[in-house]
């Protein structure tokens, strides 16, 4: 006797085989429904692969129904993850994030943009009047005026990393809390502000057009890993299956963003194909024409599979903790899970 090998047990195949009950029996297939989940996301292009694996399916083939929410900054993200209003964040890591990890509400399971030498990464800007009256360098920032979100944001650690790095603190500084990042830009444009970081597709647009004037990057003072995936610890505890699917599917949207992006010249074709799915979340309002340089100035490298820069992240936290910014209580296996992803120590 001839035995046969055992079928490869597939959604698909459970799909069909639960249409077959729907048609004899009437039950419903409500069982086998997509998952629903929420990502809260900026529109910027470092959050790319939230787009990619949306608009190719690919948290679809996961058996995930997504929505995508947008926020103006990072810190209100991990706010809607500790109430449940979404279900994974993809920002930088803030005070308030800190808070919450420390509540036990919220933990970080991946990484996304890393800053890394010879890519485009956020960029140290000053407004031209700050650059006349001779700000040309991150030392010369030592009394100038800094904007940011909030206190305890990505705006404000990097100027803390800058200040250390120039043998000041960030307190020898003026620390301008705007709230969010169109409003930090009019003032930079403006000259209320002497300075700021943003990421490169922003940097390079106000440059370029003679708004404000570059003088250094992030990435030759630190490997910042600026942007982590966090999810809720319940998530972690009694949804590893979804998270899991959740990071498969995003892993493959980072990988399409960097085989595309990060050699732009490789596959034209491919690349114009890629700036007009991003256009669909980035510089939206404005005509693709206009959208397509700084879109394409924002490539970032982003940690493949989704790995996290797990020693950048406790840097980060003796940072925060040190200004009072984070609970001193709180340590990095309460706030990082490393179960799901490679880790880059």
């Amino acid at each position: 006797m001839t035995l046969q090998k055992p079928t490869k047990f597939t959604r698909r195949l459970a799909l069909s085989a639960m249409a077959g009950l729907v048609a004899l029996t009437g039950f419903s297939s409500a069982a086998l429904a997509d998952d629903k989940i929420t990502i809260g996301a900026l529109r910027f292009t470092s959050h790319s692969p939230s787009f990619i694996a949306f608009e190719k399916g690919y948290f679809k083939e996961e058996g995930l129904d997504v929505e995508l929410k947008f926020f103006q900054a990072a810190q209100p993200v991990a706010v809607a993850i500790a109430t449940g209003a979404v279900d994974f964040g993809v920002t930088a890591l803030t005070g308030g994030f800190f808070s919450l990890a420390d509540k036990g509400a919220v933990k970080v399971i991946g990484g996304l943009m890393s800053e890394k030498k010879g890519t485009p990464g956020n960029t140290i800007l000053v407004s031209n009047k700050a650059f006349d009256a001779g700000v040309k360098s991150p030392a010369d920032l030592k009394g100038k005026s800094w904007a940011m979100t909030q206190q305890g944001s990505s705006f404000h650690y990097m100027a803390g990393i800058i200040a250390e790095n120039n043998g000041f603190s960030a307190s020898d500084m003026t620390l301008r809390p705007l709230q969010n990042v169109g409003a930090m830009i009019g003032a930079l444009k403006s000259g209320q502000v002497d300075g700021m970081a943003i990421v490169p597709h922003i940097a390079s647009g106000l440059a370029k057009g003679g708004a404000a004037k570059i003088i250094g990057k992030i990435q030759d003072i630190s490997d910042y890993q600026v942007t982590t995936i966090f999810t809720s610890t319940k998530n972690t505890t009694d949804n590893k299956d979804i998270v899991k699917r959740f990071l498969k599917a995003y892993s493959r949207g980072i990988a399409d963003y960097q085989a595309v992006m990060l050699n732009q010249d490789k596959d034209p074709a491919a690349t114009e194909a890629m700036v007009d799915l991003i256009h669909k979340y980035v510089y939206a309002s404005r005509p693709r024409e206009k959208a397509a340089p700084s879109i394409k100035a924002g490539a970032v490298y982003l940690n493949e599979g989704a790995a996290l820069n797990v020693k950048n992240v406790a840097a980060q936290l003796a940072w925060f903790q040190k200004n009072k910014l984070a609970p001193a209580s709180l340590t990095l296996d309460k706030m990082v899970d490393t179960s799901f992803v490679k880790t880059i120590d």
